[in-house]
């Protein structure tokens, strides 16, 4: 059976074949990973129409690459872009990821392949990694599971009075003893008004009596991102928290149910939004609605976009509508989760009660 990276570079040739393409020229760092498993710092790889590939890096990473992709074709040379234009065996049109060049890299390339015709291969790997194989699913499953753990742990403990920052490198180092190889983003604990910021970074400020504390979070695991957000009350909810907590909530959950195979991603967004309309707390969503996960914490879908998407089968993604009110603070509810063809797989499973916590 083929590994996981010779499948999906099949699955490019693909579409090169689909496009006239000889080959594609490979040079985003992510999508390198995605098409042979090398997690260095400074990589290339031309994938041909038949599947074949050559894979290259500096002498940094020479045995790096050699272990990590052994399935490949391996060139140890500076220049990543000359390398790959050698012994292209009379191609004629090659696709480049011109959307993450510099315009000095693609004018280096355009003489590196001279006489050959350059394309845009546009998102054509990105697109590929909306739908994930069984290798990603396990990666993203046990990289939710640690982060989920984790918060268990740092709800069962003290909050009132610690800073924002000392939770949110208490919920990290969980993380990475549990077996985490990294957080998958800058962990966001914000508290009382603070908490209306969506993307608050912490600060030194300390958890108050009767506060709404938000926290936004997640591990990474080979490569793969969990993101998950919980809100929670230290000490007594009054009835504004516990309403603001409700209408999340049930708009969440609408989004989580909304989540199948073959459904526009345009769908999923107006319904919950029309969820918040309905309780009045519309325009206190200024976010948007939940994206892909993976490779990338933000990758597509994004189910906010404008331009409508019926969601795939075993793609991953965020739900995380919430309600932000300047000042006063804000509440978001978010999972992971992964698409199938009835009720989705949820990913992030933690309770989404209003806790009252100590």
């Amino acid at each position: 059976m083929p590994s996981e990276h010779v499948a999906r570079r099949e699955r490019l040739a693909g579409i090169l074949r689909e496009r006239g393409l000889a080959a594609a020229v490979v040079t985003d760092l992510v999508n390198v990973r995605y098409l042979t498993g090398f997690t260095g710092s400074n990589g290339a790889v031309r994938v041909c129409e038949d599947g074949s590939a050559v894979f290259v890096t500096d002498g940094r990473y020479g045995n790096q690459a050699a272990e990590e992709a052994p399935d490949v074709e391996i060139v140890v040379n500076r220049d990543l872009i000359g390398a790959l234009a050698s012994d292209t065996g009379g191609a004629l049109r090659v696709g480049v990821e011109t959307h993450v060049l510099t315009v000095d890299d693609y004018d280096r390339a355009r003489k590196a392949f001279e006489g050959i015709d350059l394309v845009p291969l546009g998102s054509a790997v990105e697109q590929l990694r909306v739908v994930k194989d069984d290798e990603e699913l396990d990666a993203l499953r046990r990289a939710c599971d640690i982060s989920v753990q984790a918060l268990d742990e740092l709800l069962a403990g003290p909050l009132l009075g610690r800073t924002e920052r000392e939770i949110a490198r208490d919920l990290e180092w969980t993380m990475y003893a549990k077996g985490a190889e990294a957080i998958a983003f800058e962990t966001i604990v914000a508290s009382g008004p603070n908490s209306a910021i969506p993307h608050h970074d912490p600060t030194d400020r300390p958890v108050g009596r009767d506060e709404l504390l938000k926290i936004d979070f997640g591990a990474r695991v080979d490569g793969y991102h969990a993101d998950c957000t919980r809100t929670v009350v230290v000490g007594k909810a009054d009835a504004w928290q516990r309403e603001v907590h409700e209408v999340v909530r049930a708009a969440q959950q609408a989004g989580v149910d909304a989540c199948r195979e073959g459904v526009l991603d345009t769908d999923v967004d107006a319904l919950v939004r029309q969820v918040l309309a309905d309780a009045g707390w519309l325009e206190a969503f200024t976010t948007g609605l939940g994206h892909g996960v993976g490779l990338r914490i933000h990758e597509d879908p994004f189910l906010s976009s404008p331009a409508p998407a019926r969601l795939e089968r075993r793609t991953a993604l965020t739900m995380e509508p919430g309600i932000y009110v300047a000042g006063r603070g804000g509440v978001r509810i978010e999972d992971t989760l992964v698409v199938t063809d009835g009720a989705p797989e949820l990913l992030t499973v933690a309770t989404k009660d209003l806790l009252e916590l100590a």
